[in-house]
């Protein structure tokens, strides 16, 4: 079942923005809901639901510190993200005062936001975890394993004494940590076999649940773990494989050789051995040098909407490159498919708002490589998800040409280039987003409106220098530049002489005629 998670703020475009970019990375682990202030949010958190809560600091209505006092009312409180564009020390305090479990920045950082996610899912799930294990009463091995690999800080003595309570003293000898990735219910089988070896003096192995479908199997023996598949298999519980370290020897080893294992089972994307085990001593020799195609995804980001598909989708195979992927280390893959999402998916969201973001949410799990269990369906899933872009944002283009809405812009520059006028003032005029209002004039007009004004107001300033007697200083204000020492560099630029010889040049010309 989803976990609640509630985001509070009153931009729209962030509330939205953030559900989208969660709901991306994080596919089918959230039910989000949505909120403009404390008082709509308190409304929803009363009915105790919601674990997890992202707010805001200043909001109408109500605030994010006053909506964290009163949820100190309520029965059950959610774990807090608090979110602020005011790097100010007194929210921080009042934050941590209200144990706020992070205190987070404006603009968001992607990956801040879903690392916090991230431990906090980790968090809710040792709880749960807690509360299961209490009241089935499972073998107090299975508990301690997880301690020893779910805590951060625990140094090698306190893993020692956390193993020896529960009788685990033959990790002193070899052993090797399995990862099965299986259905919740393989769990249940292993603890029963674990049960059933305990008690025929077999307690040469242990299993925990490190998190929903993976399981940890610490082994004296690694020819346990293909038994252990078949018999997983004989369930019918689908097509189970389990990841494994190398050898490790001694307690101090075990949480080195979990995460060997965990490493080794991000190549289960690429790799389908018959046997469903990797090791990580067949991986860790990869290439760890890859350079990311970081130019080739940029260009794959400007050609959307621009009718170049199949250019976008060249670029596309070369960026996944499977001959590439398959001699790198996993790394590689995860960086390629990180700046697919941050350079190319996010800018059409922020380019063009919230009209995207239903054809986004269609592909959620793009967003992230993990989210696969085949190398394949990832790729199509990006190349379909490319195809759907390129067509919504041509589409757009294409209305707002036919509307005319950028010789609109033109219109409102001719009128008013004399005044303090920026890209950022006429893009609020014509109510569009200013990076997309950006691309578009340039496209419209073939220059970048920064030269546009530029050229218009020099224009004007070459009028005035050949038909009146204005003085430069006056010619520079009507013309709209902000001085004339800089009216003068400008015209230079432009022209190759000042604009008393422009004037002399025009004077002489219309004396000869």
């Amino acid at each position: 079942m989803k976990r609640k998670l509630m985001i509070v703020d009153d931009e729209t475009n962030i509330r939205v923005g953030l559900r989208a970019m969660i709901e991306r990375q994080f596919p089918d682990r959230y039910d989000i809901l949505l909120a403009a202030n404390g008082a709509e949010a308190l409304g929803v958190l009363s009915g105790g639901d919601v674990e997890l809560l992202i707010t805001d600091i200043r909001m109408p209505v109500m605030d994010g510190i006053e909506l964290l006092e009163r949820l100190r009312e309520l029965p059950r409180t959610p774990a807090v993200v608090i979110l602020s564009g005011y790097d100010d020390f007194q929210y921080a305090k009042a934050a941590i005062h209200y144990q706020a479990k992070e205190y987070l920045l404006k603009p968001i950082v992607r990956t801040e936001l879903f690392a916090v996610l991230e431990r906090l899912e980790d968090e809710l799930r040792l709880n749960g975890e807690r509360d299961i294990r209490a009241a089935a009463a499972e073998p107090e091995a299975s508990e301690r394993l997880a301690q020893v690999l779910q805590r951060e800080n625990v140094d090698e003595k306190e893993v020692r004494g956390l193993l020896l309570e529960a009788g685990l003293d033959w990790l002193d000898g070899e052993y090797t940590v399995g990862l099965l990735k299986a259905p919740a219910k393989a769990a249940d089988i292993l603890a029963a076999s674990l049960e059933r070896g305990t008690a025929s003096g077999e307690a040469d192995w242990v299993s925990c649940v490190v998190r929903e479908g993976e399981t940890v199997v610490v082994a004296r023996d690694p020819n346990l773990f293909p038994g252990l598949l078949a018999r997983l298999r004989s369930y019918s519980l689908g097509q189970p494989y389990l990841a494994h370290s190398s050898r490790a020897r001694g307690m101090g080893q075990l949480r080195l050789a979990y995460s060997q294992a965990r490493q080794a089972s991000k190549y289960f994307l690429l790799m389908h051995p018959e046997s469903g085990m990797i090791g990580y001593d067949a991986v860790r020799g990869l290439d760890s040098g890859c350079p990311v195609p970081e130019e080739t995804i940029r260009k794959i980001s400007n050609l959307i909407g621009l009718g170049r598909l199949p250019e976008m989708k060249r670029l596309l195979q070369q960026a996944l490159d499977i001959r590439v992927v398959s001699r790198c280390e996993i790394g590689y893959l995860m960086a390629v498919s990180r700046l697919l999402n941050e350079v190319v998916f996010d800018r059409v969201f922020r380019t063009y708002g919230e009209e995207s973001v239903e054809i986004l949410k269609l592909y959620k799990k793009a967003g992230h490589v993990e989210n696969f269990d085949r190398f394949h369906d990832y790729y199509h899933h990006v190349e379909q998800l490319l195809e759907r872009l390129d067509e919504y944002v041509a589409g757009v283009r294409s209305a707002h040409a036919e509307r005319a809405d950028m010789q609109k812009a033109v219109d409102y520059l001719h009128e008013h280039y004399h005044e303090d006028v920026n890209m950022a003032v006429v893009s609020n005029y014509m109510s569009l987003n200013y990076t997309y209002f950006s691309e578009a004039f340039k496209e419209f007009t073939g220059e970048s409106f920064s030269a546009y004004l530029r050229k218009l107001r020099l224009g004007k300033a070459k009028e005035l220098l050949a038909k009146t007697d204005l003085k430069v200083y006056e010619i520079s204000a009507r013309s709209g530049f902000e001085s004339a020492k800089h009216f003068t560099r400008m015209f230079k630029e432009s022209e190759g002489i000042t604009p008393l010889e422009y004037r002399s040049r025009e004077s002489a010309a219309r004396a000869r005629s």
